[in-house]
């Protein structure tokens, strides 16, 4: 029998003091290079000597801190884990709206996983992004790995991104990925997502950055409501909350969801924490009563602007602000009352079939009413959507909402969408436009290219 020669090193696993999801090792002894070898091979960065940091886009460094334990502990590395981090290992959670619903855990660990590595291999430099844009409602990317030569379409953010078509040169796979995005794909990497940010956060320090001495912030600039910044949409809700004791609010078990009941059970707000900005994160939906259908429903994506929400918050707060009677009729005069403010500020109306539209001067954002959806009220489909962008199609956030939703609440947004400000960060850098290749080569390269761009199934 051969036995495991002890080395002399000890690592102390812990959760990451300023990330909900990492985890740090902290490792000591005479041998503790021999550890910090393993783990950096794994995946952790260091932070400070001797001082680790395992840090995911797909929340599951609790399970990879375990089986590097195992893995340490095998190779005769005395290893400790603290009782929060292990609380933390033992957790059973999933994924809320998880769009792969057949998969197991272990199978969606593996997927997201997957994600990981794509995410890394950006990172560290090994695939190069020549381009990005945006498909519905998440992001699409191309590029080359620079070990290889093989080219990959990208589809989807965070711990869904995967590659979903691979080409044979970085030519054929630029000129297939510019005919099917061409209206909306930029040079270069996409900017990153509120996930990917806070995994560098943690990637380079224990704590949060401090400003230097003498240093200031950058001052946010006031813009439209529609163009301001999400801010926290965590701490508006728990705002709310604190202030209306009629209110009452309940986490799920895998802790990714709160949901929010007013005492009469009428109205439930229900927050996915960490949806991606483009998808749903908020849901209200309204009753008659509490064992009901649904009156009306409505949605927000995890961009939408902070005042925005604020003003639906702000409804909410009283009951006869989204009290409406089963049977309200939408008719013209409720339209014409929802969107009065947007017709006094001068936002453009037209009428194309079944849809009719209110677009802001700049023509960067809108109103949309779906005067066919309206007709069908018992299915609470989406009849109105809100929307900023640069097109109702690739829009940076969106709010829908059922027929009866009440016309008052609309005409808040409306208000705000009108006249109302908010801030965001300075915008300092412009992105340019992706220039397009040759003619030529793109005639050459189109001979081999595939006729669509795959899909991940």
């Amino acid at each position: 029998m051969v036995t495991t020669p002890s080395i002399d090193a000890h690592v102390r696993l812990d959760s990451h003091p300023a990330h909900s999801s990492a985890v740090t090792a902290a490792l000591t002894g005479a041998q503790a290079h021999v550890a910090h070898m393993a783990l950096e091979a794994d995946g952790w960065v260091a932070v400070a000597e001797n001082i680790l940091v395992l840090a995911r886009i797909d929340h599951e460094e609790p399970y990879w801190a375990e089986k590097a334990a195992q893995a340490l502990n095998a190779e005769g590395i005395t290893t400790e884990i603290t009782p929060k981090l292990r609380e933390a290992i033992d957790e059973e959670w999933t994924w809320a709206n998880y769009p792969m619903p057949w998969c197991t855990r272990s199978e969606i660990r593996e997927v997201s996983n997957q994600a990981q590595k794509i995410y890394d291999d950006i990172q560290y430099g090994h695939l190069l992004i020549h381009a990005h844009a945006q498909d519905s409602h998440t992001t699409v990317a191309v590029g080359t790995y620079l070990s290889g030569g093989k080219s990959v379409y990208l589809h989807g953010e965070n711990h869904l991104r995967q590659i979903a078509d691979t080409f044979d040169s970085p030519a054929q796979a630029l000129a297939a990925f510019e005919k099917a995005h061409s209206d909306t794909m930029c040079p270069g990497p996409a900017p990153m997502t509120d996930t990917e940010r806070a995994a560098a956060k943690a990637r380079a320090s224990l704590e949060a950055p401090a400003v230097e001495h003498g240093a200031s912030l950058p001052a946010l600039e006031t813009v439209p409501a529609h163009a301001a910044d999400a801010g926290d949409h965590d701490a508006l809700l728990d705002e709310f909350l604190n202030a209306h004791g009629d209110w009452q609010k309940w986490r799920t078990w895998s802790d990714e969801t709160t949901h929010a009941i007013h005492e009469e059970q009428t109205l439930r707000i229900e927050r996915i924490h960490d949806a991606p900005a483009r998808e749903t994160a908020w849901t209200v939906a309204a009753y008659e009563t509490p064992v009901s259908d649904r009156m009306w429903v409505l949605t927000a994506t995890g961009s939408t602007p902070a005042p925005v929400l604020q003003v639906l918050l702000d409804h909410f707060a009283y009951k006869d602000g989204w009290d409406t009677a089963l049977g309200s009729p939408v008719d013209e005069m409720t339209v014409t009352a929802a969107t009065q403010p947007l017709s006094d500020a001068g936002w453009k109306h037209s009428v194309d079939g079944r849809w009719i539209r209110w677009t802001s001067p700049a023509g960067d954002a809108g109103v949309q009413f779906d005067a066919f959806a309206a007709q069908h009220p018992t299915q609470n489909i989406d009849t109105w959507t809100i929307w900023a962008g640069p097109s109702p199609d690739h829009a940076a956030w969106t709010l829908t909402a059922s027929p009866y939703t009440p016309s008052p609440l609309l005409a808040d947004l409306s208000e705000t969408l009108a006249h109302g400000t908010g801030t965001r960060q300075p915008q300092t850098t412009v992105r340019a436009h992706m220039t397009s290749l040759p003619a030529t080569a793109v005639a050459a390269s189109a001979v081999n290219a595939s006729p669509a761009i795959g899909r991940p199934r």
